[in-house]
């Protein structure tokens, strides 16, 4: 059964003070027919006073549902007994574009992390490093971030590569060539910061420049935007050296 939850413990030790400062926490969807995963992760969430813990599911519908509330990031399960969370993604993605994806999944294999990231993903926690690493997850995922290992990024984009259609085409609004420098940055797994360094950006030009590249690529997510240039030769797949960390 869909779950509401109330909002993030304001009365709590870590409340008050930083509450006020910022009357709009990240609003979280948990999706996951798992009750015990779920309820950790929302005991995790709650005591954080800049996170709000809107609801859980356990079904695609039940997602659905409650995403009409717009939530700020949805950590979704991969498996869920009417669906896959890539279908789930999908349609949330489709409604509600701002809201940020993240696949929470015991699965790792090509397949899933493809079919996730082309449904508009924006990114993929594994379950055995869910709870300790879910609050920054959250909270990068809400600031834009992309949740996927660099080298993991270069396989996906190098098997979307060689998988391309060659007969298709596509007609998109050409990109800057700015544009293809962020773009062809974010192939290789970098960080807003990092984007900063390599291409003397101040903090808030990426984001600007994702915005843009993912209209003019009609995409949901910055995992798909590669996806899309790698699959329609708008750049080519990253070294493996690239992902390097």
């Amino acid at each position: 059964m869909t779950q509401p939850l109330g909002s993030a413990h304001p009365g709590g030790p870590k409340g008050g003070s930083r509450l006020t400062a910022d009357p709009k926490p990240i609003r979280v969807l948990l999706v996951d027919d798992h009750q015990l995963l779920t309820g950790a992760l929302a005991h995790t969430l709650a005591v954080e006073p800049d996170i709000e813990v809107m609801g859980t599911a356990r079904t695609v519908a039940e997602a659905k549902d409650l995403a009409r509330d717009e939530p700020d990031v949805v950590l979704m399960d991969y498996r869920l007994p009417d669906g896959t969370g890539a279908e789930a993604a999908r349609a949330i993605k489709g409604a509600w574009p701002a809201a940020r994806v993240v696949m929470l999944t015991a699965l790792a294999d090509d397949e899933t992390v493809l079919e996730s990231i082309q449904a508009g993903a924006d990114g993929y926690l594994t379950k055995d490093r869910a709870v300790e690493d879910v609050v920054s997850a959250v909270r990068s995922a809400h600031a834009g971030e992309t949740l996927l290992p660099r080298a993991v990024i270069v396989g996906i984009a190098q098997r979307v590569a060689a998988a391309r259609d060659r007969g298709e085409r596509w007609q998109v609004e050409p990109l800057t060539p700015r544009e293809i420098e962020v773009l062809r940055a974010l192939t290789e797994g970098l960080s807003t910061p990092e984007i900063c360094e390599r291409l003397f950006m101040a903090p808030t030009t990426p984001p600007t420049h994702v915005q843009n590249i993912m209209g003019k690529l009609r995409v949901h997510s910055k995992l798909e935007a590669v996806a899309f240039a790698l699959r329609h030769r708008l750049v080519e797949p990253p070294r493996y050296e690239d992902a390097l960390y």
